[in-house]
């Protein structure tokens, strides 16, 4: 079978792979669809995303869907054929975070395709992949393998939004119109936001942006525009970069929330400090999700335009050319792995 491992810094190599065999209490997929991530960019250009450095070969990709096969011993689940989309994380259950209902932020935990910990958690992009079978979703009625694929960073998402507060009714400013960044605008409205302002800095990501379903699109690098906002209630950070955490404590109103899900580069990152003390403004971090994945998929089966996100599928042995095409944003929002073409 065929797969995609990294082996360093801009050394990814589809390979022929040996077929996993399912593990007592595993399930084994056959993967039709992974989508391509921020950090799986980031473990391929930079060898790394933030504080976890690539230490051996790994198959990248956490964003999966496909079919079962099969379970092994001791594993039960939907049936073999049944579409799933696969939850990433496998919490270690014990710990002080997983004890206090936190497991997204469990320090022990287990998620596909990280260099979190040595050795690896090896990835999802192989045509097939074996897993705790209690990571198995069946897919909602009418929700295709295509559109499940954009399960995990809408429950990234979805966290985050959570993670705000209450925000329905409430004005939201999204820092960031990358595949994340539009789905927290999907999130938002879902949730019952009153009006999205969206920035950026390229137009093609702003227009995905109104695809999600935002209100206002704003030109980053442009301090005339007219969408910019004379405050907002809440704020999402999601472009990764200190300027976006900067404009939104800026622009947050005083006593409101920033909500910083962007992964900001390793090391100290300068921030306006001050606005955090005399506005009273609440910095909360988002990190990964736990049981909105199944909201999610619930999302995406009642919201048939969030498939509009998705705007290339690509052959897994052209997978070099997918991740370049997801980094340019100027060109894509989602790009997907076929594993099944």
């Amino acid at each position: 079978m065929l797969g995609c491992v990294l082996h360093g810094e801009g050394d990814l190599r589809v390979e022929e792979l040996s077929a996993p065999v399912p593990g007592p209490g595993q399930a084994l997929v056959a993967v039709r669809y992974g989508g391509v991530c921020g950090s799986d960019l980031h473990y391929w250009r930079h060898g790394g995303v933030g504080d976890f450095r690539l230490r051996e070969p790994m198959v990248l990709g956490h964003e999966v869907v496909g079919t079962v096969v099969a379970y092994g011993a001791g594993g039960a689940g939907p049936a073999p054929g049944t579409a799933v989309a696969v939850h990433p994380a496998s919490p270690c259950g014990v710990c002080p975070e997983c004890a206090d209902g936190r497991r997204n932020v469990c320090r022990d935990t287990r998620y596909l395709g990280s260099a979190a910990r040595f050795p690896h958690v090896q990835g999802g992009f192989a045509a097939r992949v074996a897993v705790p079978a209690e990571q198995l979703r069946p897919l909602p009625a009418g929700l295709d393998l295509r559109r499940a694929a954009l399960a995990e960073p809408l429950s990234v998402a979805l966290h985050a939004v959570r993670r705000a507060g209450e925000v329905a009714g409430r004005h939201l400013l999204v820092t960031g119109a990358g595949p994340i960044g539009c789905l927290v605008v999907a999130a938002a409205k879902a949730a019952g936001a009153a009006g999205v302002t969206v920035t950026d800095l390229l137009p093609a990501a702003l227009e995905f942006a109104r695809t999600a379903g935002a209100d206002t699109l704003v030109r980053a690098d442009d301090p005339d525009d007219a969408g910019w906002p004379p405050e907002v209630d809440v704020a999402v950070e999601a472009s990764g970069v200190a300027g976006g955490l900067d404009t939104c404590l800026r622009l947050v109103r005083r006593g409101g929330v920033v909500v910083q899900l962007g992964m900001l580069p390793p090391g100290p990152s300068p921030f306006a400090g001050n606005l955090v003390v005399s506005r009273e403004i609440e910095l909360r971090g988002a990190f990964r999700f736990d049981a909105e994945f199944d909201a999610a998929l619930e999302l995406l089966a009642a919201q048939a335009s969030l498939g509009g996100l998705v705007s290339a599928v690509v052959p897994v042995r052209e997978a070099e050319s997918a991740l370049a095409l997801a980094a340019d944003r100027s060109r894509s929002c989602k790009v997907l792995l076929d594993f099944g073409a």
